[in-house]
């Protein structure tokens, strides 16, 4: 009834807490077996599971005696080792790998001892307690020296990077990867550096940013000080290095720090100059060198969760700002044609490299370099559009106070047609600009329209549609035609101006038949130009020779009232087509043809005109005139016409006209 008695008799057991109401407890159960005579079956169990807690108990502290003695033991060995680098001034990886491996072993089992005296439990008196304090003392001084061993690591073994001798190499060739990450299980840090020869990462081209013996260590130093709760000053490190290492590498690469303001200011030819580097420089730094740079990172931080990225990022994202940054200054920048070329070349580079960013900055982490890189582009390709657009402008607002001398090929149209030429590079990316353009304002993109002249309507391409570089093109075209249609007017003699419409027309013609725009303007484009200054030419004929030929007819010569012919007329008549003639000579050896064989095939449409209208006049009338009255043979006529269209004025004597 001892235990009955017990459970009754509630004011026996004073209501303590904790050890003092264990040991009233037991008291009163001393007390209750004295004055028993008798236990019954069920107490005497009670007190025999009793007894079994206790020796258990009892055998238990002993064991937690031992166990603390020997963690003492192993963490004074540990602080010996950790502490006696804090008197040396010299860095541990300088002193070996055994030294080194050593000091990272000894910071492991300073870190499993803390997690092994966090199992236990005991009060802050107790001497675990004090354990645990000096523990993590000593685990905090390892810290602090493993975070400047990580950055000297990071520094002195930088491989140095030269872009022109960099050397490419596929992830097929290469042994090498950072997917085995030193653990902080039982292994050695021996044993893990011989797990680190394994398949290397999928990038295309990988350079190694940092000497690859130092890797394994590095990686080991990360996951110590990630699993330590350290993680944050492993980072910092590691982001401050990368940092320095990454504007080292723009320096290299001559990219310069401009604002918005220096770009603005900047000189054409320094600007072009710096455009051409930044193109390079963005290709090697974002296939190679960011690769390599997310790599290393990955290598050293693969096994810790998204830090890796979060440092690739944090470590790169300021240099690829300021690559960026010059992309957004050229957008901004006025829209001046000879810009163009490099604006599409900018345009095109970061289009191909935008999936190599979008693989390299993933996630909502890397997303701001990301977007900032899109921005840029889209900037670039409306910067491009809109100073294509505006060069039709300019072509139209393009005048002349005086005509273009001799009537030849137009500086304006050279510089046109060649510009459309080099053009055609980039028919592709300007397809997708003016693409969305005309998307946008809502064009038919039909090539009966020509927003200059309407003539495309008279003559309508077979073709239903085009592209939009297609009727583009042709728009600048027809701008230029305008604009040169009024320059032609400039001229007093009508002559000269349907020379100057046909030697431009022809250019135009020639420029793109000869050359892949070609495959923009099409064969019917280049036909209706050929139509047009073969119709100039017809056209300076008649302008230039009709009243030449006319005094090479009989009428007018005759004596009045009869058929017969009048000598003296006839003389006058022959006297008159020479003094034209001459001045034709004199007039248009000045006028320039450029063009050989274009010169050429005007000089025979003349032949056969002049030359064989003079021949039969004078074979008709030549027992009418003396010899005297000759003052040119028809072979004479023929070798002055050679003359013509060379942009050298000349006159004609003959000290044998009488």
């Amino acid at each position: 009834m001892l235990m009955e008695d017990m459970e009754n008799d509630e004011s026996v057991i004073p209501k303590l807490e904790g050890e003092e109401n264990l040991i009233a407890a037991a008291k009163h159960i001393v007390r209750a077996l004295g004055s028993s005579k008798k236990l019954t079956y069920d107490t005497k169990k009670i007190l025999a599971d009793l007894g079994t807690q206790l020796s258990s108990m009892t055998t238990l502290n002993e064991k937690e005696e031992k166990g603390v003695s020997a963690v003492e033991d192993r963490l004074i060995a540990v602080e010996e080792k950790i502490m006696s680098w804090e008197e040396d001034q010299s860095m541990i990886w300088d002193s070996g790998a055994d030294e080194a491996s050593e000091y990272l072993n000894a910071v492991r089992e300073t870190h499993q001892l803390i997690e092994r005296l966090e199992g236990w439990q005991f009060n802050k008196e107790d001497e675990q307690h004090e354990l645990l304090h000096r523990a993590h003392s000593v685990l905090q001084t390892a810290m602090a020296r493993l975070e400047e061993e990580f950055r000297h690591l990071l520094i002195e073994n930088r491989q140095p990077f030269e872009p022109e001798y960099v050397s490419f190499r596929s992830s097929e060739e290469d042994g090498v990867d950072g997917s085995s990450i030193v653990s902080l299980g039982d292994d050695s840090v021996e044993d893990s550096l011989r797990r680190d020869n394994v398949s290397r990462a999928s990038e295309d081209y990988l350079i190694d940013l940092v000497h690859p013996d130092v890797i394994p260590y590095l990686r080991h130093i990360a996951n110590l000080m990630f699993a330590s709760n350290y993680d944050k000053e492993c980072s910092q490190a590691y982001t401050i290095s990368r940092k320095d290492a990454l504007d080292e590498c723009l320096f290299i690469l001559e990219v310069e720090r401009l604002s918005i303001e220096d770009v603005l200011k900047m000189e054409w030819g320094a600007l072009n100059s710096k455009i051409r580097r930044w193109i390079r420089a963005l290709k090697i730094f974002v296939q190679v060198y960011l690769a390599s740079e997310k790599w290393l990172s990955d290598q050293i931080f693969g096994e810790v969760g998204p830090v890796s990225l979060d440092c690739f990022v944090e470590a790169s994202k300021a240099s690829m700002l300021q690559l960026m940054h010059f992309g957004e200054a050229m957008s901004i920048g006025p829209h001046q044609p000879e810009k163009l070329f490099r604006i599409l070349d900018m345009y095109e580079v970061l289009a191909e490299l935008l999936p190599d960013v979008d693989a390299l900055y993933l996630d909502e982490v890397g997303s701001s370099v990301s977007i900032e890189c899109h921005e840029v582009l889209r900037r670039l390709g409306d910067c491009a559009r809109t100073t294509f657009l505006e060069f039709g402008n300019a072509i139209a607002s393009n005048t002349a106070s005086a005509p273009f001398a001799g009537g030849g090929i137009h500086p304006l149209t050279k510089y046109v047609m060649n510009y459309l030429r080099t053009l055609t590079d980039y028919s592709g990316t300007l397809n997708l600009l003016l693409g969305d353009q005309d998307e946008e304002h809502g064009h038919s993109l039909s090539p009966d329209i020509s927003p200059a002249t309407g003539e495309e309507n008279k003559h309508p391409d077979p073709s239903s549609k085009v592209s939009s570089t297609t009727f583009h093109f042709r728009s600048v075209a027809s701008i230029l035609e305008c604009n040169l249609d009024d320059k032609s007017k400039l001229y007093k003699d009508a002559g000269l101006q349907l020379i100057f419409l046909m030697n431009n027309i022809h250019y135009m013609a020639e420029k793109v038949k000869g050359s892949e725009l070609r495959l923009i303007y099409g064969d019917h484009w280049i036909r209706k130009r050929n139509w047009k200054f073969q119709l100039h030419e017809m056209n300076y004929e008649r302008a230039s020779w009709s009243s030449v030929l006319s005094l090479l007819k009989d009428e007018g010569i005759q004596h009045p009232g009869t058929s017969s012919i009048s000598k003296s007329l006839l003389k006058e008549r022959l006297r008159s087509f020479y003094l034209a003639f001459e001045e034709v000579y004199k007039t248009q050896t000045s006028w320039l043809i450029p063009d050989l064989q274009l010169r050429e095939d005007l000089r025979i449409s003349i032949s056969l005109k002049v030359i064989q209208a003079y021949r039969t006049f004078v074979g008709r009338h030549q027992n009418h005139i003396s010899e005297k009255h000759i003052k040119y043979t028809a072979d004479d006529l023929e070798n002055f016409l050679l003359d013509f269209f060379e942009g050298s004025p000349k006159s004609l004597q003959n000290p044998h006209w009488r």
